[in-house]
């Protein structure tokens, strides 16, 4: 295990730099960075997000692509171009964060354009109250019986102290008693809705202290992780302490067309909250 840091809780100093890793290549919606929603690429809807986030100093979108590069400056935000070679958007932020001073690294998925800047806030005050964390990620409650069985939605186990204990693409806890009573999980879902409730859907955020985040890139992947495909399960294989927190409001991750006109309805009316594309001035790596 590595040092996780000792912060004190509700430093009004510290400060996290939001990188937001983005590729053009997507095997469900090729470009979808770019696609317009609103009148804005979506990657410059997360941006814009991001840093609406009272706890993010500075937003940096890192690609591997020109024209997301020329897109997210056209709209006066930062951006760099990493190597084209990460295996993920993990390692991709980690570059970009070896360049950096701040201790707080937030990697925001360029595929949720309605992120919440409040979750943002509350995933990174989680884990400066808690130092023995290295990671704070968030959850948002199951809707649906179908999100339960599908091994597209990761879900999350928590203990009690709001510490992650387990990711995994299966249904956990598994309500054991419940299945054998009704036949299967998936007619206990059905007959049992309160069932949902022992049930988190895992949300791609994470907040990393910076240190940690640089050694999790650094490690080979574990036999667990490689089985799950799931990169968190790293972090907990080597020791490392997620905090977990609910969402403060759901988010819309957009992977099918389907996701983008949900995404385009959600936003079309949007009038933002802060000028689009006010970046600090003068910030450079």
């Amino acid at each position: 295990m590595i040092h996780t840091g000792s912060n004190p809780p509700n430093n009004p100093k510290i400060k996290a730099v939001a990188i937001i890793p983005a590729r053009y290549d997507s095997v469900r919606l090729p470009g979808k960075a770019l696609l317009e929603i609103a009148g804005k690429p979506m990657i410059c809807w997360v941006a814009e997000r991001a840093l609406a986030a009272r706890s993010v100093s500075r937003v940096v979108v890192a690609t591997d692509d020109d024209r997301i590069f020329e897109a997210v400056k056209s709209c006066g935000f930062d951006a760099v171009m990493t190597r084209a070679d990460h295996p993920s958007g993990t390692d991709r932020i980690a570059e970009v964060a070896q360049a950096l001073d701040e201790d707080i690294i937030v990697n925001v998925q360029g595929d949720e354009p309605a992120i919440s800047p409040e979750t943002i806030d509350a995933a990174v005050n989680a884990l400066v109250e808690d130092p023995e964390c290295g990671i704070a990620t968030t959850w948002e409650p199951m809707e649906s019986a179908a999100d339960v069985l599908s091994s597209d939605v990761v879900k999350i186990v928590v203990d009690e102290n709001d510490r992650a204990v387990h990711f995994s693409r299966s249904p956990v806890p598994y309500p054991r008693d419940a299945v054998r009573q009704h036949g299967g999980l998936q007619q206990a879902l059905e007959n049992d809705p309160s069932l949902l409730a022992r049930f988190r859907k895992h949300t791609g955020l994470y907040v990393y202290r910076r240190e940690v985040l640089l050694a999790l890139a650094s490690w080979r992947q574990t036999e667990l992780e490689r089985t799950e495909f799931l990169e968190q399960l790293r972090a907990l294989g080597h020791g490392v302490k997620i905090k977990a927190i609910k969402a403060t409001t759901a988010s819309i991750g957009v992977d099918t067309l389907e996701d983008l006109e949900r995404a385009r309805r959600s936003l079309e009316f949007k009038v933002p909250s802060f000028e689009f594309g006010a970046q600090a001035p003068n910030s450079k790596l």
